[in-house]
């Protein structure tokens, strides 16, 4: 049997680029949206301990499904096995975030 894949996926909240592994992905129900389940943290078996992960281990504690926007979500590869999550400040200079309107068009206008 083969072993259950694991995903890396990036996305940006809140002016950080948040980088996590997961076991589930994919298209929400909800228009806009991706789940994410499962979520996997790597275990300690050192003393360093990585503020940043363990933030984000506390972030999603007792998560059981995220739902990130789509226009969010900057990448997700499917990875050999999980590394470290990470939160990370959101410099603008590698990560972009897709752009979007959120204002509709006027009725009539042909805009």
């Amino acid at each position: 049997m083969a072993a259950k894949p694991v995903y890396k996926v990036i996305f940006v909240n809140q002016g950080q680029v948040y980088e996590v592994f997961a076991c589930a992905i994919y298209q929400s129900e909800m228009y806009g949206f991706i789940e994410v389940e499962e979520f996997v943290f790597g275990e300690r078996s050192q003393l360093v301990v990585d503020p940043s992960e363990e933030k984000l281990k506390n972030e999603f504690a007792g998560v059981k499904r995220s739902y990130i926007p789509m226009h969010a979500i900057v990448r997700i590869d499917e990875v050999e096995k999980e590394g470290a999550g990470k939160i990370s400040e959101f410099k603008g200079e590698k990560v972009t975030q897709f752009p979007y309107s959120n204002f509709a068009p006027k009725p009539g206008s042909d805009n």
